[in-house]
């Protein structure tokens, strides 16, 4: 069997961070909750919106979180989610100008996937599954 003894383009050497541990999850809260918002306000998502693309979170937990007064990490389900927003904020950024890629998903798209709507209507209605398809996406489109 063949060994790679040079890393692939693309692809990483590290193992992934382990995001069921709690102190990795404490660790990377902050940084996650402050990109999601960034996010949030330059895609101009509304609140309920926000929410349901960090799994249907409770308007409570919603506004601590929003506000920095939430002290408990995120879990593995919302780092997750928050990673993929963020491979899709910087996709978008690398194939189109920033005024663009911040309207993108909010625009109606013809691509067969999202069946007219919007991609953020894809993936509020989706989910993570659906946040992984757009990501997907738009990383193929980086590379062709």
């Amino acid at each position: 069997m063949a060994v790679l003894s040079q890393p692939v383009a693309g692809f990483s050497s590290e193992a992934a961070a382990n995001l069921s541990d709690k102190q990795v999850q404490k660790r990377l809260s902050p940084a996650a909750r402050k990109a999601f918002f960034k996010i949030a306000d330059a895609w101009k998502i509304r609140d309920d919106e926000a929410k349901q693309l960090l799994g249907g979170i409770s308007n409570g937990a919603f506004y601590q979180l929003k506000g920095g007064a939430l002290k408990t990490a995120l879990d593995q389900d919302r780092l997750v989610r928050v990673s993929l927003l963020v491979g899709i904020f910087k996709a978008l950024n690398t194939l189109y100008s920033q005024k663009l890629a911040d309207a993108w998903i909010s625009l109606p798209n013809t691509n067969p996937m999202f069946s007219g709507e919007t991609p953020l209507a894809y993936m509020v209605k989706g989910g993570q599954p659906a946040m992984m398809r757009v990501r997907q996406l738009l990383d193929a489109r980086r590379v062709a």
